[in-house]
């Protein structure tokens, strides 16, 4: 769990970020988890974008992905959402939380 200083930061890193993932029609399959989980690793966090064709809603959608992923949802607006999850690989961690 992060606290609220922690995402507000979080949020500042995500707002730069481009969509690297789209969620369509198809919705949220296996293979999106997959790719989400994989990036998160190298990254740490990520931005997704969900395309008007899949009829979801945006913080639902979120709080699915980050609760099967074991990530923390940063923040759900518009049709983007932003997650964050520390990666397990010491050579990608690099973002630096503040302290709580």
């Amino acid at each position: 769990m992060i606290t609220s200083k922690q995402r507000a930061y979080l949020r500042k890193i995500g707002h730069t970020l481009t969509p690297i993932f789209q969620i369509g029609k198809d919705g949220v399959t296996d293979e999106v988890l997959t790719g989400i989980s994989q990036a998160l690793n190298k990254r740490e966090i990520v931005k997704v974008s969900i395309l008007e064709t899949a009829l979801l809603d945006t913080r639902e959608t979120c709080d699915y992905v980050a609760e099967k992923l074991g990530a923390e949802p940063v923040q759900a607006i518009g049709s983007k959402f932003i997650l964050y999850r520390r990666s397990d690989e010491e050579k990608y961690r690099k973002t630096e939380l503040p302290k709580r």
